[in-house]
């Protein structure tokens, strides 16, 4: 007697989960939750710019934080020039080798000026920003294990003898160059591509180069939640809130004087990633 040989054909249940026209997956209506998801391409490529977000923005603060707490750790072995330009390089990496995933946001200020843009779904922003904090504190609590409670984590503080409002109009000011230099070379009317990364390391290197020993020069919410998050002191983190995310807006508003509104492809493939999207263009 011969056995037939079982169907390759999806069962009634799986069939009429699979939308019309659509290849069904088999196995994807069985087995763990986080197979299920990455069996749906869609949830699957968000998961991918949220991993990448979080490792972008672990790998930003692990040089930014990194660096005053290896000064302290070793009593000087870095210079403040080479502290601030750690991070600028670290982003000009990590622009490079997988802003294609997700965009390398890196920072909530960038999420939140990218979507007033129009350049990057209201919706995704929260995800971005939970990775983002994540990932700084994972940086912090990594250093913490590593050298020890020394130099204060890479708190950002303002100097001595500067108050809280001064510090928060400098980071607002840094923060709108910062983020006019990242929504500036993601539009198309510049589009410079892989220059990008140069372009927005080298502002970062040089905003911290003549503004470091006055705020910090964070720029970046998520950066300065971690060392007070681990620490447990947030007396001066609204300045490294407001600051950056009031900066992030208002340059958004010069984006508008100076390209008009959108939409711009190339400011939405910048900003959303185009890795796993249809035809190299993302999709929110």
């Amino acid at each position: 007697m011969t056995v037939p040989a079982p169907s390759r054909e999806p069962g009634p249940l799986l069939a009429a989960s699979v939308p019309p026209g659509a290849r069904p997956v088999f196995g994807s209506e069985a087995g763990p939750l986080w197979a299920r998801r990455f069996a749906d391409p869609s949830r699957a490529r968000e998961l991918r710019r949220l991993f990448s977000e979080l490792l972008g923005t672990f790998l930003l603060v692990l040089a930014g934080a990194g660096a005053p707490v290896v000064e302290a750790f070793t009593h000087g072995g870095i210079g403040r020039g080479a502290a601030v330009t750690a991070p600028g390089l670290m982003v000009m990496a990590i622009i490079l080798f997988m802003g294609t995933v997700s965009g390398a946001h890196l920072n909530p200020a960038v999420s939140i000026a990218f979507a007033a843009r129009g350049d990057f779904p209201w919706r995704r922003v929260p995800g971005y920003i939970v990775v983002q904090l994540a990932g700084a504190v994972l940086a912090v609590l990594f250093l913490d294990a590593e050298f020890g409670r020394v130099g204060m984590l890479g708190a950002t503080v303002p100097g001595a003898g500067v108050d809280g409002l001064q510090a928060m109009l400098l980071e607002l000011v840094l923060t709108a160059g910062l983020v006019s230099t990242i929504l500036g070379t993601a539009s198309g009317a510049q589009n410079v591509g892989g220059l990008s990364a140069v372009a927005v390391g080298g502002y970062i290197v040089l905003a911290g180069l003549w503004s470091s020993p006055i705020t910090g020069a964070s720029m970046n919410p998520a950066r300065s939640f971690a060392p007070d998050a681990v620490l447990g002191d947030f007396s001066h983190y609204w300045v490294y809130v407001v600051g950056p995310i009031a900066g992030g807006l208002i340059a958004v508003a010069f984006a508008y004087v100076l390209r008009g509104g959108g939409p711009d492809p190339h400011a939405i493939a910048a900003a959303q990633g185009t890795v796993g999207s249809d035809r190299g263009h993302a999709r929110g």
